[in-house]
């Protein structure tokens, strides 16, 4: 089982593949296996390393931590392991890390592709969760998801199959923890930094950060590039994956 000690704390990690980098960054209480498909499908032309961040999955859980923290990590990771420049693909929870990552080290960051994502935490109070918050009381992270499902996602089936497909999940103390470090970030002032090349990516069902969430990203980001997929909800990627393959991988061959 691979693991680095980054700022520390143990991480794990997989690494497959060689040529350009590409680091992939996962959603909330997840970890690397949820992006095991698009590591698998660039693992022939690039070098695709897969992180479970602090709190997550394999790594080490401690028992407070940030979103900079996740930050940071990832930058040390790069450090630690001579990365001069990466691409980013993150999804979710992975979106706030690498746009983090692409504001800290603009110059060491290629590519980034931003799936399912958002650029400032909510007002608890008008978040899909926060307007359902009486019938997901006492639920955890998990079950709340579970019961949002139809508000989250498009394709149910699908994404019903793909979750299934990724063990390793959280205790309740451990997803509180998780959700706490999201609690407040804003990287709306800085965004303006970022000169990565940039695909947002969004779907026009999703309930948890929907489209305008990501246009709001690709106005602050010079010259990103946003696509709404029209079938698709949280999980684009697995609700319409020929077309978000195709487009990614165009995105990347540019």
């Amino acid at each position: 089982m691979p693991k680095a000690v980054v700022n520390g704390i143990e991480l794990y990690y997989e690494e497959t593949g060689k040529g350009e980098v590409m680091i992939f960054l996962h959603g909330l209480t997840s970890n690397h296996l949820m992006l095991k498909q698009e590591m698998d499908y660039f693992k022939d032309r690039f070098r695709v390393i897969g992180l479970d961040s602090r709190g997550h999955g394999k790594s080490e859980k401690p028992l407070t931590y940030t979103l900079n923290d996740h930050v940071q990590d990832v930058i040390a990771f790069m450090d630690d392991f001579g990365i001069e420049r990466a691409n980013l693909f993150g999804m979710s929870m992975g979106t706030y890390v690498a746009q983090g990552v692409a504001v800290a080290i603009p110059d060491r960051v290629n590519k980034l592709i931003l799936v399912s994502g958002n650029s400032h935490a909510k007002d608890p109070s008008t978040s899909l969760l926060g307007r359902h918050a009486n019938e997901l009381n006492g639920l955890t992270f998990e079950e709340q998801m579970a019961k949002l499902s139809s508000y989250i996602f498009h394709d149910l089936v699908s994404v019903g199959k793909w979750l299934e497909g990724i063990p390793g999940g959280l205790t309740r103390e451990q997803q509180e923890i998780a959700a706490n470090a999201l609690v407040e970030f804003d990287f709306r002032p800085d965004l303006h930094k970022v000169t990565a090349k940039t695909l947002v990516i969004n779907g026009r069902h999703d309930g948890l950060n929907p489209p305008e969430d990501g246009k709001e990203i690709a106005i602050h980001i010079p010259n990103a590039q946003f696509v709404v997929f029209e079938n698709s909800g949280h999980a684009p990627n697995i609700e319409d994956r020929v077309a978000f393959l195709e487009l990614v991988d165009s995105f990347l061959n540019e």
